[in-house]
């Protein structure tokens, strides 16, 4: 008989992962906003700053908001085998590919 899951080692929902993804693009784009607008009071060598900031930050947020977490461990479905994470599942081969 299995143990019973612990909620801590579950995989985060995906409502929730997607949730944490949009706050974490909305606040480097609102971040991205400021820097725009600094642009316009900033003058000399500190403009540099936001203007890297208003060119970088695009590239930052889609990264951070395309990086999924990793879902270590089993979910174990009462009346089933055990299912992997899609992250490290495995996909069987073609039968004539495994040969070579």
């Amino acid at each position: 008989m299995n143990s019973p899951e612990s909620i801590t080692s579950l995989p985060e929902r995906p409502d929730d992962e997607r949730r944490r993804r949009v706050v974490n693009y909305s606040i480097a784009m609102g971040i991205r906003v400021v820097c725009v607008i600094l642009c316009v009071f900033v003058s000399g060598w500190w403009l540099v700053l936001p203007i890297l900031g208003a060119v970088v930050l695009p590239y930052v947020a889609v990264v951070l908001a395309n990086v999924h977490t990793r879902r270590t461990g089993t979910i174990d479905v009462p009346g089933q085998f055990a299912l992997e994470p899609a992250s490290s599942a495995h996909i069987p081969r073609a039968p004539d590919e495994a040969a070579r």
